[in-house]
């Protein structure tokens, strides 16, 4: 398998605080990689970084053909994104708010995005405004936005967060699915078990260095 994703040397700094310190990682295609470390050790601005959502200080991150470095504010079409919490217009509905993303590409149906609706158990909420989606609600809803345009990378962050215990075991399903379906998967959790059933490699960031490497497939 060829490597989709190669970190080399990157840094960034903000101010005077190092929050990358020259970290190289490589990323097999068709994998799910995990990212762990406690509160403030990289892990969050890593994903930024290789979603070209945050430029670096120096190094370079190569996204399959893009080159992502200082000076470039390129940002690679072909991943889906849930860092932070995921963002929605709350007047809307779940169905309206995946139309609007959807029609900045212009790529998927109706019918694919109720498609995407249905994999992640929302078909019932569907027209429900995303203001009264639960917190799980709105994580499933951010992981249907992050693969309905059939996007090869994901970069997950906390995923699980706000799910109920079968919320979480649903989710573990569809990853490992969406992995069998070609997809490369970058996952942060703080929980091992995660990890532990859903991972191919981990990586252990502290203080914005990488400090292990673990593979385990």
């Amino acid at each position: 398998m060829e490597n989709i994703i190669e970190v080399n040397q990157a840094t960034k700094i903000i101010g005077d605080k190092i929050i990358l310190d020259n970290i190289n990682l490589s990323f097999e295609t068709g994998k799910i990689h995990g990212i762990i470390g406690r509160n403030g050790a990289g892990k969050t601005m890593l994903m930024k970084s290789i979603c070209g959502l945050m430029r670096l200080s120096s190094g370079n991150i190569q996204v399959g053909k893009i080159n992502l470095n200082e000076k470039t504010d390129d940002i690679p079409e072909d991943i889906g994104i849930i860092i932070e919490s995921p963002g929605f217009l709350p007047q809307f509905s779940g169905f309206k708010n995946l139309k609007f993303l959807a029609g900045i590409k212009d790529l998927i149906s109706d019918d694919e995005i109720l498609q995407a609706l249905e994999i992640v158990g929302l078909t019932h909420a569907k027209d429900l405004k995303v203001a009264n989606y639960s917190m799980g609600m709105r994580q499933r809803l951010g992981l249907a936005q992050a693969f309905m345009e059939n996007q090869h990378i994901l970069i997950l962050d906390e995923p699980m967060n706000g799910l109920d215990n079968q919320g979480v075991q649903d989710m573990r399903k569809l990853l490992l699915e969406l992995k069998d379906s070609g997809r490369t998967i970058i996952l942060a959790s703080h929980t091992q078990e995660d990890i532990k059933i859903l991972c191919d490699t981990v990586v252990e960031l502290d203080h914005g260095k990488v400090i292990n490497k673990e593979t385990f497939s």
